[in-house]
């Protein structure tokens, strides 16, 4: 058993309400200088959707995650061999289309334009050459447009769904969409890692973030290619490769990463997870079928006289211990079941894990697309859902329905028992049902409801104390390099170095 800490992630999809705060927080600090202004380590999509950059979930474009290989895994598209074919020229690389071109506005002409009939107006230029561009694109540029043939139609979970449970998401009016935060998943099996050619990238053994070395880093992006996410971005201007880096100077300083910090929804939660890590290839390389059990059974209950004992050999301290005792993380993936990882079909492991949505409650949608909002009860069965069950599978369970199902179970399980307590106007009969069919209980569905609902800053984030003495990462004055550098790194990264 080699027990090692990750920080992980929940985020709660029903309580996002798509404001973009999270990813202007992310935006305003890390990403503000030249070469990154396309870059978005956090972004809000809407789905169905084809998100960002387009149709980054489609890996037989470009060819990300990894492959069963017999009894391992390979990376789809990078690789020695791989990447040595494709050193000129890569195919499946994102270009500047799939993300969008950044651009500003020429505010200069509001003050500076001469006298005329007409109202001044400040036209949009590139960020990139500095000309007027004709805007097209944007990193949410499909916000809310749910029902729209250029980007709902396109959405790669539709694969598996038939054409009456397509159009039920596509009416207009009755049109079902939800939105999906993403960021780095600090994957314990990262592509990224795996496929740089210089040792650039590394996860760090204190807590699980995953980082790249500027100064190693030689811009060869095949991490760009090899992240299924596309969470690794290319920066133009240093020719080096950027990402998400969980914005690990405020974690080692005890405070929430920016994103989180700012979500207006509350929908995020941090904690520390114990995990072992000689079960990773084993996970990696299982079937499909298996891998969402195989991906919950690596994480360890942090209770475990024998998860201390080894977790104390491995040199973690007690209080990281600690934290993941009370880490909110451990509770929704861990105890409660209701957080599932976004596709892991890809075989990265991920540690960002999401509660599904679920909303539209009522009505179904027949073979001839008309609604059926009849129901006996208040509380309409899962089965009677509009949004189609193959494809929440398709995000979070590799097709698996009936995983998805017991999440939904759950979640409404807790509805209906809230509102007997709080209302007291269902039967006794159908509360109880409930709960059996969600295999919940009163405490459990109340624990649920507390940390979904009324959670403090301080159960939402719970953040192991960082150990100087143990740390490879710890700077000092780390905002001295901001606008040049990004927090974190004191030498100008440039091409070349």
């Amino acid at each position: 058993m080699d027990i090692r800490s990750q920080v992980s992630m929940v985020f709660h999809l029903d309580k996002c309400i798509g404001c973009h705060t999270c990813s202007i927080a992310c935006k305003n600090i890390w990403t503000d200088r030249k070469g990154a202004e396309y870059m978005w380590w956090n972004n809000v999509e809407t789905k169905p959707g084809t998100g960002y950059p387009t149709k980054w979930e489609d890996q037989e474009i470009y060819q990300g995650g990894w492959v069963k290989n017999g009894d391992t895994v390979s990376l789809k598209g990078a690789g020695k061999l791989k990447g040595l074919k494709n050193i000129f020229h890569n195919p499946h690389m994102p270009v500047l289309d799939d993300y969008y071109e950044p651009w500003t506005y020429k505010y200069s002409d509001l003050f500076d334009a001469p006298e005329g009939d007409d109202q001044p107006t400040a036209r949009p230029v590139s960020l990139v050459t500095g000309k007027p561009v004709d805007v097209q694109s944007g990193p949410n540029w499909d916000d809310d447009l749910s029902g729209s043939p250029d980007y709902a139609r396109n959405d790669v979970n539709f694969k598996d769904l038939s054409g009456p449970e397509q159009e039920s998401l596509f009416q207009l009016e009755r049109m079902t969409f939800h939105y999906l935060p993403r960021i780095c998943n600090h994957c314990l099996n990262p592509a990224c890692v795996g496929s740089c050619p210089s040792g650039a990238l590394y996860k760090r053994g204190e807590d699980g973030v995953v980082l790249i070395n500027q100064e190693r880093c030689r811009a060869w992006r095949m991490c760009v290619t090899a992240c299924p996410y596309k969470k690794s971005y290319y920066n133009w201007n240093t020719g080096k490769s950027e990402k998400c880096i969980l914005c690990y100077p405020r974690l080692e300083s005890g405070q929430a990463p920016a994103c989180m910090h700012s979500c207006v929804g509350r929908i995020r939660y941090l904690g520390v997870m114990l995990y072992d890590a000689d079960k990773i290839h084993e996970v990696a390389s299982c079937d499909e079928k298996d891998l969402v059990d195989k991906q919950m059974a690596i994480y360890l209950d942090p209770f475990s006289e024998e998860v201390i004992r080894e977790a104390r050999k491995n040199g973690i301290a007690d209080s990281t211990i600690r934290a993941a005792q009370q880490s909110p993380v451990y509770k929704f993936v861990k105890k409660w079941k209701i957080a599932l990882p976004l596709h892991p079909e890809f075989r990265t492991i991920p540690n960002l894990f999401y509660v599904p949505p679920m909303l539209p409650a009522m009505a179904s949608v027949d073979s001839d697309g008309i609604y059926d909002s009849t129901t006996k009860s208040l509380w309409a069965g899962i089965d009677q859902y509009r949004l189609p069950m193959k494809y929440l599978a398709s995000l979070f369970t590799a097709g698996n329905e009936e995983k998805i199902k017991a999440v939904l179970r759950k979640l409404l399980a807790v509805k209906i028992h809230r509102r007997n307590e709080t209302v007291g106007d269902l039967p006794k009969e159908e509360v109880e049902e409930a709960l059996a069919q969600g295999n919940t209980d009163p405490k459990e569905a109340d624990s649920i409801f507390r940390l979904t609902s009324l959670a403090t800053f301080d159960e939402r984030f719970v953040i192991p104390a960082a150990h100087r003495e143990e740390s490879l990462e710890m700077i000092e004055a780390t905002a001295d390099a901001k606008g040049e550098t990004g927090f974190g790194f004191k030498i100008r990264p440039a091409r070349g170095l």
